[in-house]
């Protein structure tokens, strides 16, 4: 831009004009990916117990609870719900302050 054009807020005719970087579809889809909460497994609590806080804090049926408890004690995990950061942090929380060893990741 010349020094005449900068003074008053105009491009310079002979300068070609730079746009902000536009989103990408794929940088669109890494923020919005969403995160998994993570229970393991712990030689601590009874599975009646796990099975009584999934059902308690995320609403789940006793058939999905208990599938869940299932996974934790054979598989050592299971991913127990899924959605935006903010909520991941909170049910961590949630699952610690009822005893349970929980964690956050990303997929994939």
């Amino acid at each position: 831009m010349s020094s005449t054009a900068a003074r008053h807020g105009v491009a310079d005719p002979g300068t070609e004009q730079r746009s902000a970087p536009e989103e990408t579809e794929d940088s669109a889809v890494r923020t919005e990916r969403p995160w998994n909460v993570v229970v393991w497994n712990d030689p601590v609590n009874l599975m009646s117990y796990v099975t009584y806080v999934f059902q308690k804090l995320f609403g789940y049926s006793r058939a999905k609870a208990t599938k869940l408890m299932l996974d934790v004690h054979t598989r050592g995990r299971a991913v127990v719900t899924s959605g935006p950061r903010e909520r991941a942090e909170l049910d961590v929380m949630r699952l610690h302050r009822h005893g349970l060893w929980a964690t956050m990741e990303r997929p994939g």
